[in-house]
């Protein structure tokens, strides 16, 4: 298996999509889940083969060009597709995990009356990512970018008959608006600058650290106009406030777009532009890191006290999402990219064992509500504690090794960085561990309705259950590891990084300390009150709200102003005086028809006369 086969890739999700959409009333549900998961298969099992042969042939990037796309004076460019190391751990973590997630949906969804439409959106999501991370250049990454946005706005909002999912569906396409703007006007710096788009190019004229080019003004604008657009989809501050209310669409979705598509979206396009953001010189160091390492303790503090079981997850993808921008900002591509494999694992393992418990206890997600479910529930509590496990950073549990190594490049290159990132560990298993505590020990609240799922739901948990465990072993901190053999020829030296005894254990300590923190804070099911502190953090450290009085309220009073006063008192008034104006002339001429020949030969000879007149004057 060759190149060529890569459009397969995509071809496959997308007609599996136009399948479902045009045919799903006739194939019944057993036959639109079948379309929908044995073409999310059939991807995976060719971005296999062809990892396999990029692995055997070496990795320089191989493009398959479609078609020829935009010609326009000098610009230009084709429909083409391309197949690297990037591309192919993208393309096999997005069909991967996103076949996991579409055998779970066969039984989360079976009583949804829209499940022609939902497998529909979701292999069209499927087919979206992927148009993302195989793009050769960045117009046509840019048309994957907008194609999950659209996706992403389809599935929030797929319950739109509930308010609160449309408008979760709309806050999450304006958000990712404004970070797109951003990047149109990145990518036009990028066409101003180098003259092309395509990313073999990008990286022949910026390799080596830039040369001439480097810490060049329009690289840096270009660099913080890209990156502006990644914060928008991968949930960064300060355009993180979408993702929290996208829990409102249904449970596999939330595990989809937080594990492995969307929210990755941005720690690939630095990934993919890794020349560019080197040869902008400060960028990396000074804005990518600090917005990583302040995104992620932000948005763990504020997962200790929520209780909305999947909102707590929401935060905490956040949060790891800025553990993978801190590591790209401190030159840690390789580590950044080993934790979005293994975060795809956990993240979606827990949303899956959270899909379970709503799913048994009929959309019940309070964790104030739930307790003892590890008696009714076995397979969804080991679901989850290995899920949880995974985040805190345990050995020898898969986010254990690319955490290990996030850490160990933030500190060789920033303290203060790597300071606030052991913080955040800390944190990060508190709540983890509250979460478990809170949902699965102590006093069951409703142990009639608890079960653990069927079939179709409990075989994705648990092979997500294996690769949360063991998934880790593939970058594991040595040098021949085959994800960083993989990563290597793209990030060179930094596709690699093996932490030291000593740090490793500072950071299993730090782990440690955060579960038993989280054990005896919360034991036999308890909350302690953590007075102003708590209903700040409970708050989000009132950024929305400030958001609100600063931006929302604004922008609704600017759009009354302009609708009301505006549009329907000045230009709608102003059209209808004219309107009524144009009527009364009308019909004042009107009178003038009485069909009278000498009336109308009388107006010719005053109109002559009037013409003489003007004619003799001048």
């Amino acid at each position: 298996m060759d190149a060529r086969a890569v459009p397969w890739i995509v071809a496959l999700p997308l007609a599996g999509a136009v399948a479902n959409g045009l045919w799903g009333g006739r194939l019944g549900r057993r036959g639109v889940s079948l379309v929908a998961c044995l073409a999310v298969l059939a991807a995976f099992l060719v971005s296999a083969g062809a990892a396999r042969d990029l692995a055997a042939a070496g990795p320089s990037p191989q493009v398959v060009r479609l078609f020829d796309w935009v010609a326009v004076g000098e610009f230009r460019a084709s429909a083409a597709l391309q197949w690297d190391p990037l591309s192919a751990l993208l393309a096999l973590v997005v069909t991967g995990v996103g076949f996991l997630i579409h055998v779970y949906s066969v039984g989360y969804m079976a009583d949804d009356p829209d499940y022609s439409r939902y497998f529909t959106y979701l292999n069209l999501f499927v087919a979206s990512m992927l148009v993302l991370v195989l793009g050769a250049n960045l117009l046509v990454l840019f048309v994957g970018w907008e194609l999950v946005g659209l996706c992403s706005y389809l599935l929030i909002g797929f319950w739109f008959e509930r308010p609160a999912a449309a408008a979760a569906g709309r806050k999450a396409f304006v958000v990712n608006r404004l970070g797109d703007a951003a990047f149109v006007l990145g990518i036009l710096s990028v066409w101003a600058l180098l003259g092309t788009l395509e990313f073999r190019e990008i990286w022949r004229l910026l390799g080596d650290g830039g040369g001439a080019l480097r810490g060049h003004p329009g690289l840096v604008a270009a660099s913080l106009l890209l990156f502006a657009g990644a914060t928008g989809k991968s949930a960064q501050l300060p355009l993180y406030v979408w993702l929290p209310d996208a829990m409102e669409g249904p449970t596999p979705v939330s595990a989809l777009i937080h594990a492995a598509t969307m929210v990755t979206a941005g720690v690939f396009l630095v990934g993919r532009l890794w020349p560019l953001f080197e040869a902008a010189g400060p960028v990396l160091g000074a804005v990518v890191a600090p917005v990583g390492a302040a995104t992620a303790l932000f948005a763990a503090t504020v997962a200790v006290t929520q209780y909305d079981l999947k909102r707590v997850l929401a935060y905490s993808t956040i949060s790891q999402l800025g553990y993978m921008f801190l590591a790209l900002g401190v030159g840690g591509g390789g580590a950044a990219f080993f934790h979005l494999t293994t975060h795809a694992f956990f993240k979606a393992l827990l949303f899956l064992a959270a899909g379970s418990v709503m799913h048994a206890l009929h959309g019940q997600i309070d964790l104030r509500h739930l307790g003892g479910l590890r008696r009714y529930m076995p397979l969804t509590f080991l679901g989850f504690v290995v899920g949880a496990l995974s985040l805190a950073g345990i050995p020898p549990l898969s986010g254990f090794w690319s955490k290990e190594e996030i850490l160990h490049a933030a500190r060789a290159h920033a303290v203060g960085v790597w300071a606030v990132a052991l913080v955040t560990s800390f944190v990060t298993a508190y709540y983890a561990t509250r979460a478990a505590v809170l949902a699965f020990f102590g006093e069951a609240h409703q142990p009639a309705h608890a079960h653990d799922p069927p079939p179709a739901m409990a075989w994705p948990m648990a092979g997500l259950v294996v690769l949360s465990a063991v998934g880790g072993f593939v970058g594991a901190g040595w040098a021949a590891a085959p994800l960083h053999a993989l990563l290597q020829p793209v990030f060179g030296e930094h596709g690699k990084a093996a932490a030291g005894s000593g740090e490793v254990v500072l950071a299993v300590s730090v782990a440690v300390a955060g579960v038993l923190a989280g054990w005896w804070a919360h034991r036999g099911r308890r909350e302690p009150d953590l007075g102003p502190v708590g209903r700040v953090l409970a708050a989000g450290w009132g950024v929305e709200a400030l958001y609100d009085r600063a931006l929302v309220r604004p922008a609704k009073a600017f759009s009354r102003l302009l609708a009301e006063r505006v549009d329907a008192g000045g230009i709608d008034r102003t059209a209808s005086a004219l309107a009524e104006a144009v009527v009364r002339a009308a019909s004042a001429v009107r009178t003038w028809q009485t069909g009278n020949v000498r009336q109308y030969a009388a107006g010719v000879l005053a109109g002559a006369v009037v013409l003489f007149a003007y004619w003799v004057l001048r």
